[in-house]
């Protein structure tokens, strides 16, 4: 997908998935990766700058997840406790009845992602996949065989304390591309990244009693319902304690 003769199969894939064309910037497309991870045209995707205000930081299907010690999450092929996905039980257990926002994105979603908040950004943490062909990873309640590659960072944010932003790749083939991987000062609605083919998740982890989420978003908690939201929609409010 990477190869000039990957465009080939642009104009089919833009039809069937009913892909405005119009709406991105197309010049410099020379291959498939490079329409799959296009940048939208300036001002279709506002960002609500309110600093109060929690913005998806993607276009996806937003589902929300009270963190209990025994939740598991489904992502793509793997299951994931907090602790398993995070490999990090101090870090994880931080976000113990906070909330799990998961963004998934289908192929004809913007593949580009940004800041949620402003905030001081830690060193990205990149994990491999991993295809387990003996034994399952050790997960109490589901055996699980694989493990997505992923790549996430810890966010001490502005307006919602520490936070987690991570994305979420096909199994072997990670195929996230972000931007800033050292320590940095980062702002709210700057990219962060894209994704390309292969790769689809992004999940935002909250810790507790630091959002309120849109009324409408968390009737839906812990129910597997999905949300359609786009990249800078308010999704939740700052909650000043």
């Amino acid at each position: 997908m990477d190869s000039k003769f990957s465009k080939i199969f642009i104009g089919s894939f833009a039809k069937k998935n009913n892909i405005k064309l119009g709406d991105y910037q197309m010049d410099n497309i020379n291959s498939f990766n490079d329409f799959f991870c296009r940048k939208i045209k300036e001002g279709l995707r506002p960002v609500d700058m309110d600093e109060n205000a929690l913005v998806s930081p993607c276009d996806g299907f937003l589902s929300v997840y009270k963190i209990k010690k025994e939740l598991v999450l489904s992502v793509k092929q793997s299951s994931f406790t907090i602790s398993s996905m995070l490999r990090d039980n101090r870090l994880s257990a931080a976000f113990e009845n906070g909330y799990a926002l998961v963004f998934r994105l289908c192929v004809d979603h913007y593949h580009r992602y940004i800041y949620f908040d402003s905030g001081e950004k830690y060193k990205n943490r990149k994990i491999k996949g991993v295809y387990h062909t003996v034994r399952p990873v050790a997960l109490e309640r589901i055996p699980v065989f694989t493990e997505n590659s992923r790549e996430y960072a810890v966010i001490d944010t502005k307006n919602f304390g520490r936070c987690v932003q991570m994305e979420v790749g096909a199994m072997l083939v990670g195929r996230i591309v972000n931007k800033d991987k050292e320590k940095c000062f980062v702002k709210k609605g700057e990219e962060k990244g894209h994704f390309e083919f292969g790769g689809s998740t992004v999940i935002v982890l909250l810790q507790k009693d630091k959002a309120v989420l849109r009324e409408d978003i968390i009737r839906h908690a812990n129910s597997n319902y999905e949300i359609p939201v786009v990249m800078g929609e308010k999704i939740g409010t700052a909650l000043s304690l």
